[in-house]
């Protein structure tokens, strides 16, 4: 007989390692709950509550009930994470157990921000030409917002609701630049929320995302971004300190969405504009909008249609305002049209529209309004504004329309700024367009209804492989050396913007960043996926220098694709890509586990050259991990292969990176060995760079063997080719190991610095842990024994909190020694029992030299500064 599911009794609670998406985590909660003994919502809300109170947490920032019970639902598009690892907690507190599922949320909401990639912005808008009415309302705002454009005011929330179509993003948006004009802000940033989109493929917008953007704006490099929510609404208020920066949140969500926003910041006004209740946003002026008075209303359309003869009905425009509900939104449709119309009076458009709205039936002034809108354009321009509206992305340029269209970029171009003259679009920034919700909406019937599902699909493809090329040609431009390992993209059939330099390859791919991600998850979720595998592999080396985020959202969507059209192998590239990013973030064992998922499906598919990607990167994490010999054994069999599939590439990658893990553990002839056969094959294949880190990890192992000379020369070598390069990543740690190699000379190690600041300023934290221990071993050389001791405690809390044991072995032999020479024989006595165990569980053979530490404290001869440790080449 089979059991109900809720009668059920789980042996042991589901491991959230298996879960994919955001329904697969509510039944994993569902089943946690029954596994739990099935307590009621009731009970799960006290416990939650219980410990967010211990922790400190606002009485009104409790949890309710129903609250609780959205988490178990499934079709949600977001989720609290906060709020599900409490819930997991309360029904099952194991710290560990808490941790895996914290794990598996990162994962699953970096998968599922599908559509919630967002584009922020610098500047607003531009304002309403002839901006009419809301003089109360304006009144209200500027009184309320004079005090957050004062540095020495209390922070300053407008928030301004009302139903879609009303004029609420106008209004702010006026306000705003009201704000500009009287000198209150000097800066502004605006964000769509993108809080009631009709897609469900487009969420809410993520608030990470948006302060992601936000962080760019305000001048914060990529790699300096913090990864968690908390941390970076934490950077964007320090970030605003003492600014004048004016923040505009449009259609929000929630307040749940806008208030990581919220700069609370003396001097940083903000406006938040929503269709809900924001009560809960506190404390903030809440201003609710309507619709235009009678009398507004039909002065704005007396005023927009200046020129226009009245006719017979002296009340014509009354008359059309009342048909139009009064609502903004379809007065600025209407009046557009009105002035397009030659010959019409007044009268004749009321009579117009009071006929087709007894005809068609349309119940509300807005249908009415775009209807008549639609009808009224040329049959090119009404396929534009179709074909536009099935655009993933939030905004579109001319080079996109010309695509879906299959038109020239000129055609594209005047069709476009038509659509904007008859309020269809609106220009959001130069050249890029974007439509309203309900536009979209409308125009989305539209093309259901007009267009066969092999045209509709026809025009998207043409969007996709427009961008698919034009992101394979700005990559071919930015990365050289690594065009043969991006797929081939077939030349589009429409035009394509000319990109001649690096700069302008870059360019592009930031401005089109949201929309190619975007994308991504369309062409995953709705049938093509060759696109999604190839799109995501053409861009790994831009996303995972900088953007991390992003790079989890795109491989999840390429995983996804890959398991819905049963491509084992396609699926394990996805695995190993969102590996990297796993590695880059910090996140060594999940990103262990993902290459160990995609070693298994590359032996099901028979790729051995994606066995052997995926082999080398696992060797990358089980060195960071600390586990050298595990790394060899990786790199060695990823050398094996990469040479039976004639991967060169690859396989001078795997050689480098097993040379330096031979070099770490002191087998030095065969790490000399293997990383000179690197450098002759990096140098036969043109790759600048991978000869540059090559010459790096030579000079690495020359120090070892106390060949300083050559080490020199081969670092030096390396720092003039990075520098050449523009490479960030190894100019500082090629600086750090110049850095070491003067401290054994007895020479001023300057270097170290220079590569702390790199390191910090890209985030780098392992390489930020090696810069603080390299100016720790050099102040204690230079005799700066308080300045070393305060260098090696930093990096050995850096390298905790990053799980380096490399580097905290390193630290704490750096503690001994700067201990001993304070005359303070016990505590270096227990820092270099803390070096010995690491070294020693490590394999590094700079076990022997804390030993001999240990057996004579007394004697410094042993006291070398230690070789830092650099990372290894992903790929």
């Amino acid at each position: 007989m089979t059991v109900p599911q809720h009668d059920r009794v789980y042996a042991a609670p589901p491991d959230p390692g298996c879960l994919g998406t955001l329904d697969e985590l509510a039944a994993g909660l569902r089943s946690l709950k029954t596994w739990a003994g099935d307590p009621s919502f009731d009970t799960i809300k006290d416990r939650v509550n219980t410990a967010w109170k211990a922790a400190g947490r606002p009485e009104g920032e409790l949890t309710g009930k129903t609250t609780v019970a959205d988490c178990f639902r499934s079709g949600r598009r977001r989720v609290n994470t906060d709020l599900v690892t409490t819930v997991v907690a309360a029904l099952h507190p194991d710290a560990g157990y808490v941790t895996q599922w914290r794990q598996a949320l990162r994962v699953i909401t970096g998968e599922a921000r599908a559509g919630a990639q967002v584009r922020v912005h610098d500047r607003l808008p531009p304002d309403l030409d002839g901006f009419t009415g809301r003089t109360a309302e304006l009144d209200r705002l500027r009184a309320a917002l004079h005090h957050g454009g004062d540095e020495g005011g209390a922070v300053a929330v407008a928030a301004i609701v009302g139903m879609v179509g009303v004029g609420k993003t106008q209004l702010a948006v006026h306000a705003g630049h009201l704000l500009v004009r009287d000198h209150l802000v000097d800066r502004v940033l605006f964000v769509n929320l993108r809080g009631f989109h009709h897609d469900a493929a487009q969420p809410p917008a993520d608030a990470s995302a948006v302060l992601d953007g936000f962080l760019r704006a305000l001048g914060v490099a990529g790699q300096q971004i913090p990864h968690d929510l908390a941390a970076r609404t934490a950077a964007y208020r320090a970030r605003l300190g003492g600014t004048r920066t004016l923040v505009v949140l449009d259609n929000a969500a929630d307040a749940e969405q806008a208030r990581p926003l919220l700069p609370e910041t003396p001097g940083c006004p903000v406006l938040v504009t929503s269709r809900r209740d924001l009560t809960d946003l506190r404390p903030a002026t809440h201003l609710t909008v309507d619709v235009f008075p009678p009398d507004v209303a039909a002065a704005f359309l007396t005023r927009a249609a200046t020129g226009v003869s009245v006719g017979a009905d002296p009340l014509a425009a009354a008359r059309i305002a009342r048909r139009c509900g009064h609502l903004p939104l379809a007065l600025g449709l209407v009046a557009a049209h009105i002035r397009g119309t030659r010959g019409w009076t007044l009268t004749d458009h009321a009579d117009r529209l009071d006929e087709r709205h007894r005809h068609r039936r349309l119940e509300t002034g807005v249908e009415l309004a775009l209807d008549l809108s639609y009808r009224h354009l040329p049959a090119d321009e009404q396929r534009l504004l179709r074909l536009a509206a099935l655009h993933p992305g939030q905004d579109l340029d001319a080079h996109a329309a010309a695509a879906l269209t299959d038109t020239d970029l000129s055609t594209a171009g005047t069709g476009l700024h038509h659509l904007c003259e008859e309020h269809l679009l609106q220009q959001g920034t130069r050249g890029r367009y974007v439509l309203h919700d309900l536009v979209r909406a409308h125009a989305v019937g539209r093309a259901a209804d007009e267009d066969p599902p092999p045209e509709r699909r026809g025009a998207l493809t043409r969007l996709f492989d427009f961008y698919l090329a034009h992101t394979s040609a700005a990559m071919d431009v930015l990365y050289p050396a690594e065009t043969h390992r991006r797929p081939l993209a077939a030349p589009p059939g429409t035009p394509v913007p000319a990109l001649t330099d690096p700069a302008g390859a870059r360019a592009w791919l930031d401005t089109e960043r949201p929309t190619l991600v975007a994308v991504a998850g369309h062409t995953a979720a709705h049938g093509w996926p060759a696109h999604t595998a190839r799109l995501s592999t053409s861009l790994f080396q831009y996303l995972i220098s900088g953007y991390l985020t992003d790079a989890l959202t795109v491989y999840g969507h390429a995983r996804h694709a890959a398991r819905q059209a049963g491509d084992p192998s396609g699926q394990a590239h996805a695995l190993t890509s969102l590996a990297v990013a796993h590695m880059e973030l910090g996140r060594y064992a999940p990103a262990a586990t993902h290459l160990r998922q995609a070693l298994r499906l590359f032996g099901q598919a028979g790729d051995r050259a994606g066995e052997a990607r995926a082999l080398n990167n696992l060797g990358v994490a089980e060195g960071r991990l600390g586990h050298h010999g595990p790394a060899v054994d990786h790199y060695a069999r990823a050398v094996a292969l990469f040479r039976q599939t004639g991967h060169r590439a690859g396989e001078a990658h795997a050689l480098n990176n097993l040379g330096d893990t031979e070099g770490k553990l002191g087998r030095l002839t065969p790490a000399t060995e293997r990383v000179r056969q690197a450098l002759a094959l990096f140098r036969q294949l043109g790759d600048s760079t991978g000869e540059a880190w090559t010459l790096t990890s030579l000079g690495d192992i020359e120090m070892r063997l106390d060949r300083c000379g050559p080490a020199s020369g081969h670092l030096e070598q390396a720092l003039t080719m990075y520098r050449h390069l523009g490479n960030q990543v190894g100019e500082a740690w090629t600086l750090d190991s110049l850095g070491t190699l003067h401290t054994r000379l007895g020479l001023a190690a300057g270097q170290h610095q220079q590569a702390l600041c790199l390191f910090r300023e890209m985030g780098d934290r392992n390489g930020e842990a090696s810069a603080l221990n390299g100016l720790g071993e050099a102040a204690r050389t230079a005799g700066r024994t308080p300045d070393a001791l305060a260098h090696h405690t930093a990096a050995h809390a850096l390298a905790v909190d990053i799980g380096a044991r490399d580097q905290q072995a390193r630290a704490h032999t750096g503690l001994g020694h700067a201990h001993h020479a304070l005359g303070q024989p016990a505590r270096a006595r227990q820092h270099y029992l803390h070096a010995l165990a690491l070294y020693g569980d490590l394999g590094m053979p700079e076990a022997d030299q804390v030993r001999a530490c240990l057996t004579a404290t007394d004697d410094s001869g042993d006291d070398r500064p230690t070789l830092r440790l650099r990372s290894h080449r992903t790929s």
